[in-house]
């Protein structure tokens, strides 16, 4: 097989990027090692950045999210029983979030990728890149007990932490920088509609707790639990008599209960593999960067990654210029270190870590008084909330 861009992970980034590639007449394949269910059913990301919105839009991959999507103007910060809400649009020119899954994200962009698109197959293992640093990387795959070779003009590793992409990199030219949390969260979905129509943070002195939400009656919400907790050792009853007690408030808001239908623990970590680009392969999404899910920018570092990809290479086949793809690693990679200090400070500023101090504990409080009185420090949490703006 051979074409333009070999993509090799069909993740939300994969897929948008063989969307953006398509609109622009450049051909791809991508390979996923997956069956579609399991893409299409993989819980991760809900939040959108409006750069996001404003990106599946213009893509053509926008028309349910509109319809079913939940728009949000603004977060509800709670610490000492207090509540204080951050108004996005008064603070950053009118911009908002989305709440759209990232299960929904891929259904779309696979509906669209196998109606218009290049080939997108499934069950297709990547099992190495070679020649990156040559005109003509290769990449080998496994698919139905065969080996198989995508000869591709660039290969974009859209394949995880954990994926073949990154190995191809040499190590003696990569630099990895990663912190490791002493805690998780502990996640569940459950059938009964949000208690608070938007995300509410809250900072208590028995750890973080987050109300999120997937639809207008599938509620999402987060525990602070020590790494390496097993979900299933904590029970329904427990679940939601520990999140009463780190939502509470001063006033009458209740936190509504409901049935419980899935449970996970999600691991905390920062993590940053430079360069983001090595010859012909670039990396893109959870290949080069994880940020802590704190700061809502997983999914929306991947969106980044593949728009500066697709926007370069469209520049070169208009211009022959290789200046944007030259410039790939350093350009995502300001955005992402913008985003990686973001997910940090706001871990930082509401969980307790183990063993915290009454010390450590006043400055948290100390910061979160000073964002419920400061317009200048809401805007800052507001506008990168929101989203850094692609370059």
């Amino acid at each position: 097989m051979r074409t333009t861009v070999g993509i090799i992970g069909a993740g939300p980034a994969g897929l948008l990027l063989a969307r953006l590639l398509h609109n622009a007449g450049i051909d791809s394949v991508v390979l996923e090692s997956r069956d579609r269910a399991y893409v299409e059913q993989r819980q991760r990301a809900g939040i959108l950045e409006q750069g996001t919105v404003d990106v599946l839009r213009a893509a053509g991959a926008g028309e349910r999210m509109d319809r079913e999507g939940l728009r949000h103007d603004g977060i509800e910060l709670r610490f000492a029983r207090r509540r204080h809400r951050v108004d996005f649009p008064a603070l950053t020119g009118g911009r908002s979030v989305m709440v759209y899954a990232q299960t929904e994200v891929c259904k779309d962009l696979i509906a669209l990728q196998l109606k218009e698109g290049g080939p997108l197959l499934f069950g297709a293992e990547a099992l190495a890149v070679e020649g990156a640093d040559t005109d003509s990387p290769r990449v080998r795959f496994r698919r139905e007990g065969r080996e198989e070779v995508l000869e591709c003009a660039y290969v974009v590793g859209c394949d995880g932490s954990y994926g073949v992409a990154r190995r191809a990199i040499p190590e003696e030219l990569t630099r990895v920088y990663e912190r490791t949390y002493p805690f998780g969260w502990l996640g569940i979905l459950a059938d009964v509609p949000p208690s608070h129509d938007e995300l509410v943070y809250a900072r208590h002195e028995r750890g973080f707790a987050l109300l999120s939400m997937r639809s207008p009656v599938v509620s999402r919400l987060y525990l602070q639990v020590p790494a390496e907790t097993d979900a299933a050792a904590w029970s329904d009853g427990e679940i939601w008599d520990e999140l009463e007690r780190r939502f509470e408030t001063a006033d009458d808001w209740r936190l509504e209960r409901g049935p419980i239908t899935a449970k996970s623990v999600t691991p905390m970590r920062s993590h940053v593999h430079e360069p983001m680009r090595y010859g012909r392969l670039f990396l893109a999404g959870d290949a080069a960067h994880i940020v802590p899910p704190t700061g809502a920018k997983g999914l929306n570092l991947a969106v980044g990654d593949v728009v500066t990809f697709a926007r370069a290479l469209a520049h070169q086949a208009a211009t022959g210029s290789d200046d944007l793809l030259d410039a790939y690693s350093p350009t995502c990679l300001r955005r992402v270190w913008q985003a990686e200090r973001f997910s940090y400070e706001m871990t930082a500023m509401l969980h307790r870590a183990p063993g915290a101090t009454p010390f450590e504990d006043r400055i948290q409080l100390a910061r979160l008084e000073r964002l419920a009185s400061s317009r200048a420090a809401e805007q800052d949490l507001a506008e990168a909330y929101t989203g850094f703006l692609l370059e």
